[in-house]
């Protein structure tokens, strides 16, 4: 089967992503030799990849590489993005350099073996309604859809290091570099080591959906382009990154309008099922579920750099979901009456609780967390936070999610 990557899909080759469907015994096999895969190796996955792995998602690689740039611009300094983008990624793996690198992380021979089968003559064919094609035989390549898939892809993408700080989640990689005034930008050194480890493993570059993106003073005074196979990568002052549209000057505008935008067009299908005399409880759980999610994806990020008119627009989605399953324009009311919290609290709710999430020292985002006070000061001190604040020169990185949390999460 195939899942549309846009909607609608205007090209087979480039718009869609074919997925393997296995049997649920072969997933279960996968899933109990993947996990003794996993205890192995664990500890020894790049500590900035974020894909795939438990205890990490979206919102931590986000956090963490905006936390960075806006240090960054908090310092007087510059950012220069790149963000790389992988053609068809799980359809160029080569085998033999998945169990190469699979060796020389030590994991057992004899899963080393299994992997082997695994991976070899597999057949698959494609079915259109009634209709199927011939089956064909990969010479290389992960199927997508099974469990093992993502895993095998972080072990062939795991010794992908470059001279700047790169962020992984699977196959989407950003470079982040910090110029400051006295130095020139260095990123197209770091892009010629992408380039080269990309040609060593078979990886191809996605020259149309590779960009790169200057933030702060450095867009006044542009560097030259950065450069694959001769082929210069497009400048953007826009870019969705894991799924959250980020802008040159780190505001939240356009990320707000596409989220109104995606949550309008669903309130629209919450009118036809009210319509269709759908229940009450089936109306509030589909707006739970469908509806209030497009509005929370990734909010740690972005909550706290909202503007009073951007919080009321998000407000008026639920407004106007709460006003098509009750009946009633009492906003107050219905959010007591079907138990919901107002869109800015549930946005701090959420806030909060990934921040306690990073508290914990196990999190990988903890580093970023202040020194603790000694717990002599915090004894001579009335209402003193057992982690100390972040100073700030600009409201922009004030309002960002780690000195918003270290001044409003914490418990006295």
């Amino acid at each position: 089967m195939s899942i549309p990557k846009t909607r609608p899909p205007k090209s087979v080759k480039d718009d869609l992503r074919p997925i393997s469907l296995t049997p649920t015994l072969s997933k279960i096999l996968e899933s109990l030799v993947g996990r003794w895969i996993l205890s192995e190796i664990t500890n020894k996955f790049d500590a900035k990849q974020f894909g795939a792995l438990r205890g990490r998602s979206t919102t931590h690689a986000l956090i963490d590489i905006t936390h960075m740039w806006h240090k960054a611009l908090d310092d007087r300094n510059s950012v220069r993005a790149l963000f790389v983008d992988y053609s068809k990624a799980f359809d160029h793996v080569d085998h033999s350099t998945v169990l190469n690198k699979m060796a020389a992380l030590d994991i057992h021979p004899c899963l080393l073996k299994w992997m082997h089968s695994f991976l070899l003559n597999r057949q698959q064919r494609v079915k259109i309604g009634n209709t199927f094609s011939d089956w064909i035989t990969l010479k290389g390549g992960m199927p997508q859809g099974t469990w093992l898939g993502p895993y095998v892809f972080l072990i062939i993408i795991n010794d992908l290091t470059t001279m700047m700080a790169t962020f992984k989640f699977v196959d989407d990689v950003t470079l982040t570099e910090i110029v400051d005034q006295s130095n020139t930008s260095q990123m197209q050194l770091a892009a010629d080591q992408i380039a080269k480890w990309s040609n060593n493993n078979f990886m191809i570059i996605n020259d149309k959906k590779t960009k790169e993106m200057l933030i702060g003073r450095i867009a006044k005074n542009p560097p030259p382009h950065i450069v694959f196979k001769a082929v210069a990568v497009d400048r953007v002052t826009s870019f969705k990154l894991l799924g959250l549209t980020i802008t040159d000057n780190l505001s939240w505008e356009n990320h707000v309008n596409t989220v109104c935008a995606k949550a309008g067009t669903r309130l629209h299908f919450l009118k036809l099922l009210k319509r269709s005399s759908v229940t009450v409880d089936d109306l509030l759980h589909y707006y739970k579920a469908i509806i209030r999610p497009v509005i929370e994806y990734a909010c740690p990020v972005w909550q706290s750099g909202l503007t009073v008119e951007q919080r009321g627009r998000l407000e008026t989605i639920q407004r106007r979901a709460l006003y098509i399953i009750s009946g009633s324009l009492d906003y107050e009311l219905n959010c007591v009456l079907f138990d919901i919290e107002t869109i800015s609290a549930r946005l701090e709710t959420l806030a909060r609780s990934f921040f306690e999430r990073i508290s914990c020292p196990v999190d990988c985002l903890n580093y970023l967390l202040p020194t603790e006070r000694p717990p002599e000061l915090i004894n001579r001190l009335r209402r003193a936070n057992k982690l100390p604040g972040v100073k700030c020169r600009t409201d922009r990185y004030f309002k960002s999610f780690l000195p918003h949390a270290l001044q409003n999460y914490q418990q006295f």
